[in-house]
């Protein structure tokens, strides 16, 4: 560990006397030390070297006292910890350092033995603290991408193991296409068409999350979503009406288009699915994912939908019909399918 001490004091031979004792630590550069007479001059040091690790910091100092000092720490960086190292060790001061976040308090003359044992203790925290900090942050990248199942995984074993791990589900599962997007992507720019496809899909999540569902996955320029428990098929309904509203309220004026009005065929289906991790236990890449004939029967009635259609078959609308006002379209060949299926569409 290289670790960053601050020692904010304006007594000139303690700069000599840290040195002294802290001598192996900085020749391993282990501790590495730098000084401020006052707690404004701190400041100062800190605002062009922010990665300090631990504060050792007199009382009372001209220009800026070490209490004043522990206040504008807290605001400037709650990872930084402070030792308040003082002659004037009484209750009041010790009570006010530790209302203000100092972490340990010290009296003059100082027994550097204690101080080295306080020293490697709030080094020891401020690490611990910097871990945990990390670990939420790469938690919460890793939840964007990877369903909360995979992040338990600990060992390659149990990874293996989970590869057989898997539950039949009743959910609702709804495709969603940003129809007449390949020509978009054929005249505009890598950039346009980026940002253009990730606000479609910004717009869509919002909508899917509100009622309830979750993406499965992102497929070039559509979206899988999922819906599962207490009216997982209502909700997903709604989901896909709030969608295709959304996008059919949105404009674009493109560089090579005058005038681009986007829109989204949308195929919804329920029923029984297979829930499990699906991947590869040599590559360690697992992909939380549903399969199932509900599965690939919500996509090809989105191939047969329209822009701006939401399109069901005769199960789903058998169930929704008495909710939401539909329309029958008529029979269509979906791929795989022995006879042709009738569909409907969602209205509203």
């Amino acid at each position: 560990m290289n670790a960053k001490i601050m020692v904010v004091d304006d007594e000139a031979d303690l700069e000599t006397l840290i040195k002294q004792k802290f001598r192996r630590q900085i020749r391993e550069k282990t501790y590495e030390f730098s000084f401020a007479n006052n707690g404004a001059e701190a400041l100062r040091l800190l605002q062009q070297f922010p990665d300090i690790d631990m504060v050792l910091s007199d009382i009372n100092m001209p220009e800026m006292d070490g209490l004043t000092l522990l206040s504008k720490l807290a605001e400037q960086n709650p990872l930084l910890k402070s030792v308040i190292v003082s002659a004037y060790g009484d209750m009041d001061n010790i009570r006010t350092a530790m209302n203000r976040g100092a972490f340990d308090f010290l009296c003059k003359p100082i027994n550097f033995e204690d101080l080295e044992l306080t020293v490697e203790k709030t080094l020891k925290h401020v690490l611990q603290l910097r871990e945990t900090l990390k670990a939420i942050k790469e938690n919460n990248i890793l939840k964007m991408y990877v369903d909360e199942a995979v992040l338990n995984f600990m060992s390659h074993q149990e990874f293996e193991s989970s590869l057989t791990a898997n539950e039949t589900i009743i959910a609702t599962v709804v495709f969603i296409d940003i129809c007449g997007f390949t020509a978009i992507s054929e005249k505009e720019s890598p950039d346009t068409v980026v940002n253009l496809i990730n606000k479609y899909f910004d717009i869509m999540v919002k909508e899917i999350i509100e009622q309830g569902g979750y993406i499965d996955k992102f497929m070039g320029d559509a979206v899988m979503a999922v819906f599962k428990g207490d009216y997982h098929l209502d909700r997903a309904i709604e989901a896909a009406l709030s969608v295709r509203s959304k996008i059919d309220n949105i404009q674009e004026n493109l560089p090579n288009f005058e005038l681009y009005l986007p829109q989204v065929s949308i195929g919804v289906n329920t029923g029984e699915v297979i829930s499990g991790n699906i991947g590869s236990a040599s590559l360690r890449r697992l992909d939380y994912t549903l399969i199932g004939d509900v599965v690939n029967t919500a996509q090809r009635l989105q191939s047969a939908a329209k822009p701006s259609q939401i399109v069901v078959n005769e199960v789903t609308y058998q169930q929704i019909k008495e909710s939401f006002t539909c329309n029958e379209v008529g029979e269509v060949s979906l791929k795989n399918k022995a006879f042709p299926v009738k569909i409907y569409e969602v209205v509203s």
